[in-house]
């Protein structure tokens, strides 16, 4: 597994670690409180099917999300109502799942594609209503009995038959540049690419290595094993850099950044790294002010997308962090 950009906010925190909502968790088992808030929230429309899709307001610079009175959304179970947790002013807000409504000119976005350029509650709010859509559509069963489960909570649990309970989860995994401690543009980190990405037309993306924290394992003793397996180099001074969440479907990326010897040999498994090599500070710049850098068979380097926190790592070794 290999996974924010300076414009948007830089190495000051992960582009989709922030946040501007009252989760109000005390409120997600008050039935009656909630049928009351539906009537004046704020509702988020997301369509997981199309990639966890929303409606921003009209084109600009900054996106922001386009929430619906709660009378404009479409039929739908009012179980499936996901609560998100209510604004500063008192508002609450909603997400629910579904194709998105007729939006003349207003633009549809993605976290992939947008959610650098989001606010922080709208981050926030989109990021919470992916990752919880997505978690239902994976536990319409119990995984137990086998017996259809039944969205509970304000979208917060799904309860068995039998009445057994189920919380949404997440799978930590850890994400790390490995560099090799050397201050200055001639200073150098260790970029992958994974194995099953496709080629860019004329390019070809390398990010950092990454892999899911196994039963058992910190997410340190994790850095140390998948950066082996995965390039064959052991790592030193782990330092933990932030976190966020990757609802694709379901992970909590945990941020690091490592050192090792870059010219201890590369020895690559090739059913998770196609290809891995150093770059140095001078050259990651020059890429991401606009200059093209040639990774073999006239292919051009492409860097992790803006939304991930692995451009988040790489603006941090870019500011002398590590």
């Amino acid at each position: 597994m290999t996974g924010e950009h300076p414009a948007a906010g830089g190495p000051a925190g992960p582009p989709l670690g922030r946040a501007g909502v009252d989760r109000a968790a005390h409120r997600r088992a008050d039935s009656r409180w909630l049928a009351e808030a539906w009537e004046r929230a704020k509702v988020l429309v997301v369509d997981t099917a199309a990639g966890g899709r929303a409606l921003a307001g009209p084109a600009a610079e900054r996106p922001g999300l386009l929430l619906l009175d709660a009378a404009q959304v479409g039929p739908h179970d009012p179980r499936a109502r996901l609560f998100l947790g209510v604004e500063p002013d008192g508002t609450p807000v909603f997400a629910v799942d579904a194709p998105l409504p007729p939006s003349g000119t207003a633009p549809r976005v993605s976290l992939r594609e947008s959610g650098h350029l989001l606010s922080d509650r709208d981050a926030g709010l989109l990021t919470t209503a992916v990752a919880l859509a997505n978690w239902h559509a994976r536990h319409r069963y119990s995984p137990v009995t086998g017996q259809p489960t039944e969205i509970a909570e304000a979208g917060w649990s799904r309860v068995e038959p039998d009445g057994g309970q189920l919380w949404p989860r997440t799978d930590p995994a850890m994400i790390v540049l490995v560099h090799d401690g050397v201050a200055g543009p001639d200073g150098r980190c260790l970029l992958g690419r994974n194995a099953a990405w496709p080629e860019h037309r004329d390019g070809r993306r390398f990010s950092c290595l990454a892999g899911y924290v196994e039963p058992g394992e910190s997410a340190e003793a994790a850095v140390l094993r998948e950066v082996g397996e995965e390039v064959g180099l052991p790592v030193r001074h782990i330092a933990y850099a932030g976190s966020q969440s990757w609802p694709f479907p379901g992970s909590l990326m945990l941020g690091f950044l490592a050192v090792a010897d870059p010219d201890a040999p590369l020895r690559l498994d090739p059913t998770e790294i196609a290809q891995a090599r150093w770059f140095s500070r001078r050259e990651v710049a020059g890429v991401l002010a606009g200059d093209r850098l040639d990774v073999g068979d006239g292919r051009r380097l492409v860097l992790p997308p803006p939304s991930s926190i692995a451009l988040f790592l790489v603006d941090r070794w870019l500011a002398g962090a590590g």
